[in-house]
């Protein structure tokens, strides 16, 4: 009996029962009278959260490195979503840990106050003055900013940079420019990560976010108040790293690493590191550091990587718990038979 026969049965009684026993029994069928459930289709969203599940159970208590860039931090819609997908995981019982840098909105407080941006082999020219800036930036707004979305629903997110507790420490990076090496100040390489405080947050819960400044290797300049300024993929990439991560994932603007731009808009689905060295000296300047980040975390201790476009809604959050993940995924050599680890 269907649920229309069953309630076009009814009317026909004075009692409303089917077959007009009072207490509501179905009485005369051998089997009870037990409606299948398949007469109810699964909600699409709890049929959502079951596909999920074995996902969560895959993932559950793994730390999930995400380096936070591109467009969605500069729209409003899609930096709500990203704290969202960051909040689920939290609360779907993985660890993430949230690298941010903050190009846009510094290149903007410049501009505000009448300071040039200039860039050399594709890395901004970081004076003590520009450095202030990028400081109070990277600290002061970006990272306020996306620790206030997270803990709008309690207490999860704290805040640091690299100088805490010398959680990074940098030395400093020369761009290269027609095969010759050029200062471009207070621009650093992260050289040594101490993941202590961050695993400490972990263990007690917490959401770390952190902006990507770094203490200097150099004692006497860090004592004098130096500073230095790092990408952002290379600190997330250094960090997973340090904190065995499970995975890193890398929000940009594109859809992943393209096999022939400009000529091709497909994107590789999959490298493995040694597929990724021999790619990398030809790849545009934009996505060197992004893949390198890649290759750096499975080459020391994190099982996947990938490059995602942040420019979708949620992709983080369907990148790690769904099968429709996009992007370019990347995994260390010796999971090249066995079709990788896919986050």
């Amino acid at each position: 009996m269907t649920v229309r026969a069953a309630v076009a049965g009814a009317a026909g009684h004075p009692d409303g029962q089917p077959d007009g026993r009072p207490d509501g029994q179905p009485g005369g069928r051998p089997d009870g009278g037990a409606r299948r459930s398949a007469e109810r289709p699964v909600p699409p969203k709890a049929h959502a959260l079951i596909e999920a599940l074995p996902r969560m159970a895959r993932h559950h208590g793994k730390t999930v490195v995400i380096k936070f860039g591109g467009n969605a931090m500069v729209d409003d819609d899609l930096k709500a979503a990203f704290a969202k997908d960051v909040l689920f995981l939290r609360h779907a019982g993985l660890n993430p840990v949230v690298v941010h840098g903050g190009g846009p909105q510094i290149s903007a407080q410049l501009r505000r106050l009448g300071l040039e941006s200039r860039f050399e082999g594709g890395l901004r020219v970081t004076t003590d003055e520009t450095m202030d800036v990028v400081r109070m930036v990277l600290a002061g707004q970006v990272q306020r900013e996306l620790v206030g979305l997270l803990n709008e629903h309690g207490p999860h997110a704290v805040g640091l940079t690299g100088e805490d507790a010398r959680l990074m420490t940098a030395t400093k990076h020369y761009a290269e420019v027609d095969g010759r090496p050029v200062d471009i100040g207070r621009v650093g390489e992260v050289a040594d990560v101490d993941a202590g405080i961050v695993q400490a947050l972990i263990d007690n819960g917490r959401i770390p976010v952190i902006s990507s400044i770094a203490r200097p290797a150099d004692d006497k300049d860090a004592a004098g108040g130096g500073v230095f300024n790092v990408n952002a993929d290379t600190a997330a990439a250094a960090l997973a790293a340090a904190l065995g991560a499970e995975t890193l994932l890398v929000l940009t603007d594109v859809a992943g690493l393209y096999a022939n731009w400009p000529d091709s808009d497909e994107v590789i689905p999959r490298l493995t590191a040694g597929e990724l060295t021999g790619l990398l000296p030809g790849l545009a300047a934009g996505m060197i550091p992004k893949m390198a980040g890649c290759l750096h975390a499975v080459n020391n201790g994190v099982r996947s990587a990938r490059v995602i476009d942040g420019r979708v809604k949620h992709s983080v959050l369907a990148q790690i718990l769904t099968d429709e993940g996009a992007g370019t995924l990347v995994v260390p050599d010796e999971d090249a038979s066995s079709g990788g680890a896919a986050p």
